[in-house]
């Protein structure tokens, strides 16, 4: 079956030269972005019940923008001046290239891990005698305490902020031909609001391993599936699949 319209449960891209824009002007595809999760900020009062002193801390590690802005949010709150001296250790550029938002760069202490968390080792090996302080979600990734532990650091995780699921309510009579996943709350968002959701014709689009799962465990047909070495991007993989379901068009 031809593919006229997707939806991507994330927000609108903010970059007028997004792929997705590209992907339906080239093939005359409708795309609409809704997030199916959104995150919520932790207060301070709940921060300290989890004995959290921002004054132990001599380094912050950042795995994503949200963790920048909650952290930055909370010390604000708790009315905390943000030392100097404090190191930052980065999981990507864009997340360092981020904090300039908050902080000025060359007057800090930051470092940059390529990609992965793993990809991090060296450089928090380096200044293994640091107390780290891991701000994120209530969903942190396993990968993180793993490497972390490992290394026989000083590190203490702290929720600043928690994924919470959408009201999709009103979407409750709309159609589309492609649903886009990129996370295993995703999909329990979908179900969440529509407890009786039957996929039919509507193709499943998922990003990662554990998304795949998850909507597999659901019960639903996996269609595309990104990354993979032929599509790394979740555009390429649409764009892979409308071509061999548009043929003809």
């Amino acid at each position: 079956m031809k593919v006229k319209t997707i939806l991507v449960s994330q927000p609108e891209p903010k970059v007028e030269n997004s792929p997705y824009f590209e992907l339906q002007q080239k093939h005359k595809v409708k795309i609409d972005f809704r997030p199916f999760i959104h995150v919520e900020g932790v207060n301070a009062k709940e921060i300290r019940l989890q004995k959290i002193d921002l004054n132990h801390y001599t380094a912050i590690i950042l795995t994503s923008k949200n963790a920048v802005d909650h952290f930055f949010r909370v010390a604000d709150e708790m009315r905390f001046k943000v030392p100097e001296g404090l190191k930052y250790f980065c999981q990507s550029e864009a997340i360092a290239f981020y904090l300039q938002k908050y902080v000025v760069y060359r007057k800090r202490k930051i470092y940059v891990g390529p990609k992965d968390f793993a990809d991090l080792s060296p450089l928090i090996k380096k200044y293994k005698d640091e107390k780290f302080l891991l701000p994120a979600s209530d969903q942190l990734n396993a990968d993180a305490p793993i490497t972390l532990n490992a290394l026989k650091v000083d590190w203490t995780p702290a929720v600043f902020y928690k994924t919470v699921m959408s009201d999709l309510s009103d979407l409750a009579d709309v159609y589309y031909d492609v649903l886009a996943f990129f996370s295993p709350t995703g999909i329990k968002s979908l179900f969440k609001n529509f407890p009786d959701f039957k996929q039919n014709d509507t193709r499943i689009a998922v990003f990662g391993s554990t998304t795949q799962k998850e909507a597999l465990d659901h019960g639903l047909r996996v269609d595309i599936l990104a990354p993979t070495p032929a599509t790394p991007s979740m555009t390429m993989a649409l764009e892979k699949y409308i071509v061999e379901a548009n043929k003809g068009k």
